[in-house]
């Protein structure tokens, strides 16, 4: 059946902000479907509250709103559509669930309007652990034994029937296992039970026997509407259940299962999305097989293109998210085109001819205080993936395509550590992100494969494969240069040693090891992602590298630009950066270049298959970009646009003879060496807070004490603040300042005076060399010394005055001039009692490229590359700045929901994993949106807990003044109650957590707290403080720890109890 034609408008909800457990791969596959249906000829119109991403760009559908996802706002969204139909399954969870909403309130019913891809019964069979397992049960397929739970009792008269501890919690309606976990005792029991029903939408948990150390594997599968069915990819497991699939490390296809077990698995993921009734789209189900016995058990469904959609679409070349858009819409699988062969229909499963490994990457070094062992709720920020012919090439490609300073399979940060035997076992057990390096060390204390796979649970098969990695790195270290031939090398390759680990083995250049390499006959060469495993031609250029087969490069004489991605996300380097390297291809092509992209990331737009003219799944490494350079003949790269990752590459590429076009990697040093900067800033007269260079901790603490605190410690050449602090005496800084110089081992530390109280601004600027042009203008809601990333931004800047707003403008071409800028760049200024001081420049893109370009109606990513491959500003027709009339605000989401006992408070290190958007003519409304996309919103009327420091009362004495206007209520501890009602202010006073019951912890749980407003007192909050933080948290109470941030949520409340709430796409501004 060919395309529906009783409907012709379709809204598509996408996921909000980055979260852990849900990130840009619902950018890549809302972006896909909005491609798809808009080729069918529908009108489509997108709500996304995320402006970092590409399927919120004005033209991937006909009206675009970064709006809240909440009922009340698609509700106006939909009243001012009028779609015919709602497209539930390309949202994650966060879709998934506001459909849900939507249908239960009768808002589609009321504007008659169907939900296509998946039916509202199919979604809750899927997602609703009780109803999922009766229907596993009634078509014979076998589940672990579970109970759904609604109550602490409940569980409770529960356990008995569960036998003995660990047992798996399992929340309903959520996404990557929040708040679930594996509860070992009774205490954790009922901790964890807790937090699960807290954190299900309909209060549900599914309590399960413990399936630990069975193998986990999942399928990727697809329906249409005459009922055919294909399994696109099977995903194995390295690490055993009781590990977050989003947190093991997994290998497609799936590589232990014998090819009955794998048709079994097969037969039973048909029965499973049939009976479940997803009419058509992709379904991802996970399966767990007893490894003493082979029992199979069905574990869960997600009834919608999920995260391991993207990996499997990846790891495949099939794409998933496109072809579910088009059988959402009446096609059948057999009628859509494999854009890939172009001959084969898309009912043909996928076949691959090579091994991809995916690996989480972690960011617990930012939340050092919290539990880095893995469990069922999934702490990943992001994810790398490789492609090899061996399971060991893309295993070693994969490790070092983490860019953690892994070569390879190896010992990491553990090289040379001296550990016991005990401590060995203990990290070869405990499920964490170090576990594949501590296999390593096991293998050498000289513990056997059979040893490692007893203790941790891991296929013997896997175990087996990284030991012969472990053996053939002793025996090339024991070789030389001069001792390998042919055989020698194809076999390391084959193994997937890298240059530069042959050339660490025998000390010598990886250049070296390169020339020997080729003089033998090893050369790489690059092979097809084809779907079809070579049985038919490919015609999309999608790239992985490999050695001693046919290259199957297809040369072309067109000019090609290289664009480096920014490798796996992580916190500091997302989804903004992909953002900018996918407008570059964009541009690019259309002024007639050849597209050239290299990344690592399977989360990404950047890396579907027709993005660019040729990609290419590579680590982001000097010698395989190089390679990759080299071998396409290309003409120029860009390094500027995938954040600090390629920049770090710069002056390599460059001494390679890579011509780096834009700004030159000579500017981008003179912007990061703290000399040659300070005196570019004196020629053009402008200030920079005093500061000095360390190179040891002894030198800090002596140049500390010239400058006087506090003072704003940083290591130089990190991105996201990593190692960053605000010290207030000696003693702060010894405290911290050994960490700051562990950041970048051998480079300087950055010592600045910090302003205190002080108003910072971010200029984002554009330049081709002769014209400079200010793209947009955030002040931060905070005062300094919060990250840049983490802080909330207005746009245009909300309350300074136009003369300092000038000073600040001329100083930004002033600078754009002296650094001689082609691109981007990236400004960070600091006002402090009306002067203007220059905090840092980055002569790149910056993150806040995404939110400036939506905020001005203008592709700055799309006008920097063109710039930077010659095109002038005056042809491209942006030389005025603009002024919106209208408020754009970006705030930040925080991950301390998955990182327990982690401190909760804004710092000048970066902790945040996305962002919203908020747009409105009132400023007050702008930021209350972007409350209500960040969660949780402001409230309307209740109580207020206010506790401040005191140097911060004189102002929250006006916060106060106006909530109380506003019919608010107070709870204070006993010195800010007493202020408050010295001024005035009735305020009830409250004992803190430590000084006995009924505490403001108890009245938070009690639901007698709706806001609560903190400051803290010192760099870190006291252990009360942040106790009282995280129950907020918990409980969903918006927690507010800064005063520039607390006025903002006054104006907020004010305006939606003022005002009428609206909503406008992109397109109206």
């Amino acid at each position: 059946m060919p395309r529906r034609n009783d409907i012709e408008h379709i809204l598509i909800i996408g996921s909000g902000p980055i979260i852990i457990g849900q990130a840009c791969e619902f950018d890549y596959s809302g972006a896909q479907a909005c491609k798809a249906l808009r080729e069918e000829g529908y009108r489509v119109s997108l709500v996304n509250s995320n402006p970092a991403t590409i399927m919120t760009d004005p033209e991937f559908a006909d009206a675009t709103y970064v709006e809240p996802l909440t009922v009340e706002s698609v509700t106006k969204i939909i009243e001012r559509e009028k779609p015919d139909a709602l497209l539930p399954t390309l949202g994650g969870q966060t879709g998934l669930n506001l459909s849900l909403d939507l249908f239960s309130a009768g808002i589609l019913d009321d504007h008659d309007i169907e939900m296509i891809g998946a039916k509202p019964d199919a979604i809750k069979k899927g997602e609703d652990r009780e109803l999922f397992k009766q229907a596993m049960v009634e078509i014979g397929l076998d589940v672990a034994l579970s109970f759904s739970v609604h109550s602490l009792e409940e569980a409770r008269d529960k356990l008995p029937d569960l036998g003995d501890f660990p047992i798996i919690l399992r929340p309903a309606y959520t996404l990557g296992g929040t708040g679930g976990g594996i509860a070992y005792n009774r205490e954790e029991f009922d901790q964890m039970l807790r937090q699960g029903l807290d954190a299900s939408p309909i209060g549900q948990v599914l309590m399960e026997e413990c399936l630990l150390g069975w193998k986990e594997y999942e399928m990727e599968v697809m329906r249409d509407y005459k009922d055919q069915c294909v399994v696109i990819c099977s995903i194995e497991n390295f690490d055993p259940m009781g590990v977050h699939t989003g947190d093991s490390i997994t290998i497609a296809p799936a590589m232990t299962l014998s090819d009955k077990e794998y048709q079994l698995m097969r037969d039973a993921s048909f029965a499973c999305i049939r009976e479940i009734g997803v009419e058509t789209g992709g379904s991802n189900i996970q399966f767990a097989t007893s490894p003493e016995n082979g029992r199979m058990v069905v574990i869960e469904m997600n009834p919608r293109v999920s995260r391991s959609s993207a990996l499997a679409s990846k790891a495949t070349g099939f794409p998933i998210a496109k072809f579910a858009a088009k059988l959402a819409v009446g096609y059948s699988l057999d009628e859509l085109q494999n854009d890939v062969t172009k001959e084969t229909p898309a009912c043909f499963e996928p076949s691959i001819d090579y091994v991809v490994t995916k690996v989480p990457r972690f960011t617990f070094e930012k939340f050092p205080e919290t539990d880095s062992t893995l469990t069922s709720a999934m702490k990943s920020v992001g994810e790398a993936m490789a492609i090899g012919r061996t399971f060991k090439e893309s295993f070693q490609k994969a490790m070092r395509s983490l860019e953690i300073g892994l070569k390879g399979f190896d010992a990491g940060k553990l090289t040379g550590d001296e550990l016991d035997s005990s401590m060995v076992r203990a990290g070869v057990k405990r499920p964490s992100a170090e576990r594949p390096q501590f296999i390593f060390k096991a293998f050498e204390i000289g513990m056997t494969p059979e040893q490692i796979c007893t203790q941790s649970g891991i296929d013997r098969w896997f175990v087996e494969q990284l030991n012969q990695i472990f053996l053939l790195g002793k025996e090339l270290a024991g070789l030389s240069l001069k001792d390998m031939d042919t055989e020698s090398f194809r076999r390391a390759k084959e193994y997937g040693f890298s240059d530069r680990q042959l050339g660490d083995f025998w000390s010598c250049d990886p250049s070296e090891v390169r020339k020997a390499r080729e003089e033998a006959g090893v050369s790489t060469t690059f092979r097809l992602v084809d779907t079809c495993a070579a049985e038919f031609e490919a015609y999309t250029p999608y790239f992985y590298s490999s050695y001693g087969d046919e290259n199957e490069i297809s040369r072309s004489e067109k000019r090609k630009i290289m664009i480096l991605g920014g490798g796996p996300n992580r916190i500091g380097q997302g989804i903004e950066f992909d953002y900018c390297c996918v407008h570059a291809s964009f541009a690019l092509r259309e002024i007639g270049y050849e597209t050239v992209m290299i990344n690592s990331n399977p989360e990404t737009v950047s890396t579907d298959y027709d993005v660019s003219d040729r990609l290419y799944f590579e680590p982001l490494t000097l010698e395989d970009v190089l390679e990759v350079y080299h071998q396409e003949k290309c003409d120029g790269a860009i390094v500027q646009y995938g954040g600090q990752t390629p920049l770090n590459l710069a002056t390599g590429l460059q001494e390679a003879g890579v011509n780096v076009i834009g700004t030159s990697p000579e500017s981008i040093d003179l912007a990061e060496d703290r000399e040659k900067f300070k005196q570019t800033l004196d020629e053009l007269g402008l200030k920079q807070p005093q500061n000095e260079t360390a190179l040891l901790p002894e030198d800090a603490k002596a140049a500390a004490a010239r400058i006087g605190y506090p003072i704003l410690l940083r290591p130089s050449f990190v991105l996201g603040g990593r190692g960053m602090f605000i010290v207030y005496d000696e003693k702060e800084l010894e405290g911290v300042v050994k960490e700051a110089f562990a950041v970048a081992p051998g480079k300087p530390v950055l010592l600045d005076k910090f302003l205190e109280e002080a108003i910072e601004l971010d200029v984002d600027c554009i330049s081709d060399g002769e014209t400079t042009v200010v793209g947009g203008m955030l002040q931060h809601i905070e005062f300094a010394g919060v990250h840049s990333g983490d802080a909330a931004m207005v746009l245009p800047p909300h309350d300074l005055p136009e003369e300092v707003i000038e000073v600040v403008r001329k100083a930004s071409h002033a600078l754009a001039d002296a650094l001689k800028v082609v691109g981007l760049m990236n400004i960070q200024f600091a006002i402090k009692d009306g002067d203007l001081f220059v905090i840092e420049v980055n002569p790149r893109a910056s993150r806040t490229i995404p939110f400036v370009s939506k905020a001005i109606g203008v592709p700055l990513a799309k006008l920097g590359a063109k710039v930077m491959a010659g095109s002038k500003l005056r042809d491209l027709g942006f030389v005025e700045e603009i002024h919106p009339r209208h408020w754009a605000i970006k705030e930040s989401v925080f991950p301390f929901n998955r990182f327990p006992g982690s401190p909760i408070v804004l710092t000048p290190e970066m902790r945040s994993t996305g962002e919203v958007m908020g747009q409105d003519e009132d400023f007050g409304m702008a930021y209350a949106k972007t409350q209500m996309a960040a969660k949780p919103s402001l409230p309307l009327s209740g109580n207020v807990f206010l506790s401040v420091k005191d140097s911060d009362k004189e102002k929250a004495l006006e916060v106060a003044q106006g909530l109380a206007s506003l019919g608010f209520s107070f709870y204070s501890t006993e010195g800010t109650a007493r202020f408050l009602n010295d001024n005035g202010i009735p305020s009830e006073s409250i004992l803190r957590i430590s000084e006995g019951r009924p505490n403001v912890a108890d009245l938070i749980k009690n639901g007698k707290v709706q806001l609560v407003i903190n400051t803290p007192l010192g760099l870190i909050p006291r252990r009360d403080e942040n106790d009282i933080r995280s129950e907020a948290v918990l409980h969903g109470v918006p927690v507010i720890t800064t005063l520039g941030s607390a006025f903002a949520a006054l104006d907020g409340i004010r305006s939606l109890k003022d005002r009428k709430f609206s909503v406008k796409p992109l397109q109206g501004y």
